[in-house]
């Protein structure tokens, strides 16, 4: 007879994680953070950067914040060309522009498709995840060298914990926004936070998750250290809203009206990021290039509810396919097709001069 303190294994393989293939060993953000600590100059750039740009949030610097760079990472080289050419525009424009480099490592699909540098660095299926932490940790560090902040994208709940303390400002994407976890997450997070309106355009979705993300929470989550634990959260005053379009573009004059009308009855700061790509481009990457001459219009028109951009920009431009056996075309997006760096420079220029205008009311 079995008694109920019987020690034989009880076998649940019939109920339990019954599609799962293989679980593999992750390493924890603190061995990481040992292996590549944060350097004081990185230290202090994250610091400065993150307290500037809340300062443009709260109305005390009338600088644009730009987050401009590679829709996605795919190449520690490629990216680091990129970030030397950026630093010197970053330089050339510091009284009018906030520049930050975009370096997302982990995509949003709509079906399925290559997530990311983290999930797939070497881009053939392996998913060497452990390695993808280590290269966009490292990444990130040899870019803040260069002596430029980074902004990315937070998509995984735990990745955070392996490089937020590298990021300067974070977005909360069109697909994410809505999502009671992101929002959660976005209110513990130590930088300032982007929320996107809604794939439909719905702008109400991401005021509801800037107001959410201002409280504190109480959720599930892993330490450094690797351990289960509850988080308890302060809330995140530095969080904003991202117009990126939907079934229609929403760059223009009115939408940015529609959307401080929805702020303000929310009684949220009046104020929007403008991402000149996605359905604001209409998926016509050239397009970022108009769509960022009438924001500037926008600007340069005295408008201080613009407090931010996003352009999405490569070394060359366009996008290409990842085909197993074929090498990539150096600096060309693989996910969403890019305006190159040539394109930028001007681009930048323009928003600058807007900035001027914005200021001196001329």
């Amino acid at each position: 007879m079995t008694s109920a303190h019987d020690h034989t294994t009880h076998d649940t393989t019939r109920i339990d994680d019954t599609r799962i293939a293989r679980v593999r060993p992750l390493l924890t953000p603190a061995l990481l953070d040992e292996k590549l600590p944060v350097p004081e100059a990185a230290e202090q750039l994250v610091e400065t950067s993150r307290a500037a740009i809340s300062r443009i949030l709260h109305g005390h610097d009338d600088r644009l914040l730009v987050i401009v760079g590679p829709c996605s990472i795919h190449d520690h080289d490629q990216a680091m060309e990129y970030a030397r050419l950026l630093k010197a525009e970053a330089d050339a424009h510091a009284a009018d522009l906030l520049i930050v480099m975009r370096v997302y490592f982990e995509k949003p699909r709509t079906t399925v498709g290559w997530k990311g540098y983290i999930n797939d660095p070497h881009l053939d299926g392996s998913f060497a995840i452990n390695e993808g932490l280590e290269m966009a940790r490292r990444l990130l560090l040899d870019v803040l060298a260069a002596g430029l902040p980074v902004g990315t994208e937070f998509l995984d709940l735990l990745s955070p914990q392996f490089i937020s303390d590298l990021v300067t400002w974070g977005a909360i994407g069109a697909r994410t926004t809505e999502s009671q976890s992101h929002r959660q997450l976005a209110s513990g997070l130590s930088c300032p936070v982007g929320f996107k309106n809604g794939t439909d355009g719905s702008v109400k979705i991401a005021a509801d998750a800037v107001l959410a993300a201002q409280a504190s929470h109480a959720f599930m989550g892993m330490t450094k250290m690797g351990q289960a634990a509850v988080f308890e959260t302060r809330g995140n005053r530095d969080c904003h809203v991202i117009l990126r379009g939907g079934k229609q573009p929403n760059y223009d004059a009115d939408s940015v009206q529609a959307a401080c009308d929805a702020l303000n009855a929310a009684k949220l700061r009046p104020q929007v990021m403008i991402d000149l790509s996605h359905a604001n481009s209409s998926k016509q990457h050239r397009r970022q290039i108009e769509v960022g001459s009438d924001v500037a219009k926008q600007i340069a028109a005295g408008d201080q509810r613009v407090v931010g951009v996003m352009i999405e920009s490569h070394l060359h431009e366009g996008r290409q396919d990842i085909v197993a056996g074929q090498p990539l075309a150096w600096g060309v997006s693989v996910t969403d097709a890019c305006i190159s760096f040539e394109q930028t420079r001007p681009l930048l220029s323009e928003l600058a001069d807007a900035v001027r205008q914005r200021r001196t009311g001329k």
